[in-house]
């Protein structure tokens, strides 16, 4: 009987189980960077929800274009409910800009075979009020 019988299973056994981790990498990786570049966009457009709210009184006094904090802060949360798969959302609200950071979870795929089902991504966005028809001018 030979001493090295079985020799070459063991070893197409360890390559498959490292082509698959190296293959959930690969895939679940690039998932994880998607789910930034999505987390980023809906930061971005949840910041412009929240930008677009004018406090209208104070315009009307001439005080020129100033967000409404209130109506600003409940916009960009409207949307982010609507959107859904959000933790953790900070809002900052300034006169002029409104700053969205959130936290969502990607869900691997194949990741979860070794025990890591979900990744935590963040996202950030911001929007400013400019005004102007060809430029944004100061307020």
């Amino acid at each position: 009987m030979r001493r090295d019988e079985g020799a070459l299973s063991l070893f197409v056994a360890v390559c498959a189980l490292t082509l698959l981790a190296l293959s959930g990498l690969v895939l679940d990786g690039g998932g994880r960077l998607l789910a930034i570049e999505r987390a980023d966009a809906v930061a971005q457009e949840a910041a412009r929800a929240g930008g677009q709210q004018i406090d209208r009184g104070r315009l009307l006094a001439g005080q020129g274009y100033v967000l409404d904090h209130g109506a600003a802060t409940s916009a960009v949360h409207t949307y982010l409910d609507l959107v859904g798969n959000t933790q953790d959302v900070t809002t900052e609200v300034t006169d002029t800009t409104v700053s969205v950071h959130l936290t969502s979870t990607y869900h691997t795929l194949l990741l979860g075979l070794i025990g890591i089902g979900t990744l935590d991504v963040q996202g950030s966005g911001s929007a400013q009020v400019v005004h102007g028809v060809t430029a944004p001018r100061g307020n």
